[in-house]
């Protein structure tokens, strides 16, 4: 299943390619860094969907390896927490 995160972050990169060739092709270079900032933040969201796709099909075919992983990190997040 390809997470909604994969497919938003690809449309962005797309259309930051396209927005930073306008400004190129414009000598607009405002419009070139927002289509690089664009397509920075649309490879981002779409490792993050990706990751999220890897995690579930990790949880989804080893789901005590998952439940042991949640256990461990939130027995160490609460004994870190009661420190304070």
């Amino acid at each position: 299943m390809v997470d909604i995160n994969s497919v938003e972050g690809a449309a962005k990169d797309t259309v930051g390619k396209v927005q930073d060739g306008m400004g190129g092709l414009l000598g607009d270079t405002a419009q070139q860094a927002a289509g690089k900032a664009k397509q920075f933040a649309g490879q981002a969201q779409g490792y993050y969907g990706d990751t999220l796709d890897s995690v579930r099909d990790v949880t989804s075919d080893q789901p005590l390896v998952a439940i042991a992983v949640a256990t461990g990190v939130g027995f160490i997040l609460g004994a870190l927490l009661a420190r304070r």
